[in-house]
């Protein structure tokens, strides 16, 4: 163990986490659930030669600048738009994340949003709950088919790509939207890359799989929005604000589209107004990679690139 070393922990994580960091250095971890106010982040940076935060600890020049020491940050996460990362690759910071280790728990429940929206289960369930079910009705909450329509997937990654896989139970065509070609998707599936232009006028249901960037920030929005078919279906569990949610509700209360599943949102933990009102979208807490043994495995990686790190190690996984 290297005392000499400080490591500081934002929020709490699965156990394995900071035992794999408690081997080696000393820990200074948040044993809330709650994030450590900027202020109280900074006080604590100060003495930080590393730090392990989540998604929702802003890491910005403010804060790299209060760590004086700190040689590495390892979000606790795939995506890192909470990190400055120009500025702490001018700081010489090593920045990393947890990537594959969530890829098919994350697309297991962006198919679980696709399946309950389009079959209503919510609202299924909440009747039988208020006792309002009175019995086999056949016109009652008619939902849509999967089989044979177009499956849209924006940003063909590992889990844009595991996404489309799922697909294959119920041969649905496939279209996705990328900057890169994915031959590997379009050997197994068939599947086509085209412009997301075509994608939005012709899929049945769209999956978006991007991480947030200048160019993503409310790529969906009242334009693209009106693109798709009445009959379309959103899922989003990448980034909220790559959707503009305010047009989204419109869309929705308008039927421009026929329903949303969403497991992550614009202003995170808020919702826009109108949102929660809305019997046509499905709303999730962020927790489309909250299954046990992926947490516990994005816990470990993001100690153990820390530990790389601070011993000299190439990381398992640094994204500067």
């Amino acid at each position: 163990m290297d005392l000499d070393l400080r490591v500081l922990v934002t929020r709490k994580i699965p156990e394995i986490g900071l035992k794999i960091l408690q081997k080696h250095f000393e820990v200074d971890a948040n044993p809330e659930s709650e994030s450590l106010t900027a202020p109280a982040l900074r006080q604590r940076l100060a003495r930080a030669d590393a730090v392990l935060c989540l998604l929702t600890d802003r890491i910005d020049p403010a804060a790299i600048d209060a760590a004086p020491n700190l040689k590495v940050i390892s979000n606790h996460a795939v995506g890192y738009d909470n990190i400055d990362v120009p500025y702490a690759t001018s700081k010489n910071i090593a920045v990393c994340n947890t990537p594959g280790v969530l890829t098919e728990a994350t697309a297991d429940f962006a198919w679980a949003l696709l399946m309950s929206i389009t079959r209503r289960i919510p609202e299924g369930e909440k009747l039988m709950r208020s006792g309002e079910f009175h019995g086999w009705d056949p016109l009652m909450l008619l939902g849509a088919d999967l089989q044979g329509k177009t499956l849209g997937i924006i940003g063909a990654g590992r889990i844009g790509s595991a996404m489309a896989h799922r697909s294959t139970g119920w041969q649905m065509k496939v279209l996705y939207h990328s900057r890169s070609t994915n031959t590997e998707l379009e050997k197994a599936l068939n599947a086509r890359r085209v412009a997301l232009e075509e994608l939005l006028q012709t899929a049945d249901f769209i999956s978006i799989h991007l991480p947030l960037t200048a160019e993503t920030r409310h790529l969906i929005n009242k334009d693209t929005l009106q693109m798709m078919n009445p009959g379309a279906y959103l899922i989003n569990t990448a980034r909220g604000a790559i959707i503009d949610e305010a047009a989204l509700v419109e869309a929705l209360e308008k039927k421009t589209i026929a329903g949303a599943g969403l497991d992550v949102y614009e202003y995170e933990p808020k919702m826009v107004a109108g949102l929660k009102d809305l019997q046509n979208v499905i709303l999730a807490p962020h927790i489309g990679s909250a299954t046990i043994d992926t947490r516990n495995k994005m816990a470990s990686i993001a100690a153990e690139n820390i530990v790389r790190v601070l011993n000299g190690e190439p990381a398992l996984s640094q994204v500067n």
